[in-house]
């Protein structure tokens, strides 16, 4: 069967958001083998999921990057995969493979998990992921933690959480990458 993985950006604080949703906190600084995790993720996952809220600066952010960036490789595997936008207020999202579910998180999940193929990769936002997590949808969460606190802002818990920690592993720029699996 396959699984359901959350890929976010948190700060060493919890936050993966600012109060207003600012993202100004996210240290792009990355060397080779956090590189490769995240193209790890990518490759073993044939479906994107996220929300309505990110969906739109998510899309033309990857569809913007230029062939002659040294994020154009990556940028064609977001373009290429396929991204499901859960919304309840938009039927139409515009980008590439991309496509509007309406049905609740936990009917389409659950049809795809038992569908063939890759794992399926939660990009977020806060509030999407949020609602993953308490419908324990997600399998695997891998926190990108951030060398930064900022105090305020948005979380992905909003309650005890009991997690199973399957690895930990710090990388250059001061990022550590923490992964769980809901206990």
């Amino acid at each position: 069967m396959r699984k359901v993985k959350l890929q976010m950006q948190m700060t060493v604080d919890g936050f993966v958001a600012g109060p207003n949703g600012e993202l100004d906190w996210m240290s792009f600084a990355m060397d080779e083998p956090v590189v490769a995790l995240i193209n790890e993720l990518i490759d073993t996952s044939d479906a994107i999921l996220m929300g309505r809220k990110m969906s739109d600066g998510f899309v033309k952010y990857w569809e913007g990057v230029p062939p002659d960036s040294p994020e154009y490789p990556f940028a064609c595997k977001m373009v290429d995969a396929p991204k499901i936008v859960f919304s309840r207020t938009v039927d139409h999202v515009p980008g590439e493979n991309v496509r509007v579910e309406k049905r609740p998180p936990a009917e389409v999940v659950a049809e795809l998990k038992a569908q063939e193929g890759k794992d399926l990769l939660v990009y977020g936002g806060a509030t999407f992921v949020s609602s993953l997590i308490e419908q324990n949808l997600v399998d695997e969460l891998h926190f990108f933690v951030n060398p930064v606190a900022i105090g305020e802002g948005m979380r992905v818990f909003h309650g005890r959480t009991p997690l199973e920690r399957i690895g930990s592993a710090a990388y250059g720029g001061g990022k550590v990458v923490n992964s769980y699996k809901l206990a």
